[in-house]
């Protein structure tokens, strides 16, 4: 049994420098999510989604500028998404 709630969420501290331009990198906030499933026991859902990470990585498509690409946010978590 859980005797505590867990709690799944992308925090890194805010980034004003980019605000409002659609950059950010949304793995983390993905990432929260399946880590999520892996925890409540859907190992399954945990490992599509982070196959889908990987993917997406390797293939160097639709990366965000702090990976050196020219992506979006929405763009990259669209490839995720695709990939899954």
């Amino acid at each position: 049994t859980r005797e505590f709630p867990s709690m799944f969420e992308p925090v890194h501290g805010s980034a004003p420098d980019i605000y409002g331009q659609k950059i950010s990198n949304p793995i983390g906030a993905i990432w929260a999510g399946a880590m999520m499933f892996q925890h409540l026991g859907h190992t399954d859902a945990h490992d599509i989604i982070m196959n889908a990470i990987e993917t997406v990585l390797c293939s160097g498509m639709e990366l965000t500028p702090d990976m050196g690409g020219k992506g979006k946010t929405e763009d990259l978590g669209k490839a995720i998404a695709a990939a899954v």
